[in-house]
């Protein structure tokens, strides 16, 4: 029986939970808002709730219980240096839920989760603007590569002469292989 057991499983192993929620505590430390599923934004609360008390703590102790779980020197800098300051006056309820309507797709419930009092800039972090210039580099590779600008009439035709130029060189191969066998037969 299941009696007092009231966290939700989320339907994934315990590994797998635990390792889901830490990399959403650093997401939502580094970033200060994100967006997943109800369910996973309400089990996240007690998590950053619990991470933000021990920067607040502050001890050398705190700091080593916090990277143990989070595993991201950034992001525990950031909770026991700007976090640790912002909310020392607050008792618990760092976070906020805010309901964001229904996922396309599954229509799963979505939610945003935010650090009350959140720095609105906080989405230019280094690793946030990293993952964004990375993404805009690959974007601005795919409209720059020859293959994107051409007409795709054009790339048939490319396509096309590869392929005849490829048959020929077979052609040719074979041709020379068969004179050989005639020459050795003599």
């Amino acid at each position: 029986m299941r009696h007092n057991m009231v966290k939700r499983k989320l339907n994934k192993s315990i590994a797998h939970r635990k390792a889901m929620f830490a990399n959403m505590v650093v997401s939502l430390v580094i970033v200060e808002q994100i967006k997943t599923t109800l369910p996973k934004a309400k089990e996240l609360r007690p998590f950053v709730d619990k991470f933000i008390t021990l920067a607040k703590r502050g001890d050398l102790h705190a700091k080593r219980q916090a990277i143990s779980f989070l595993r991201d020197e950034e992001a525990v800098n950031k909770l026991f240096t700007v976090l640790a300051e912002r909310y020392k006056a607050r008792n618990g309820g760092y976070t906020r839920v805010v309901k964001a309507g229904f996922r396309y797709g599954d229509a799963a419930p979505m939610a945003i989760i935010e650090l009350v009092d959140r720095d609105v800039k906080a989405k230019s972090s280094p690793k946030y603007v990293k993952v964004v210039e990375d993404a805009e580099k690959a974007e601005k590779a795919e409209k720059t590569s020859p293959l994107a600008k051409a007409n795709p009439k054009d790339v048939a035709k490319v396509a096309e002469k590869a392929v005849a130029a490829a048959d020929k060189k077979a052609k040719k191969a074979e041709d020379k292989s068969d004179k050989k066998d005639k020459k050795e037969d003599k």
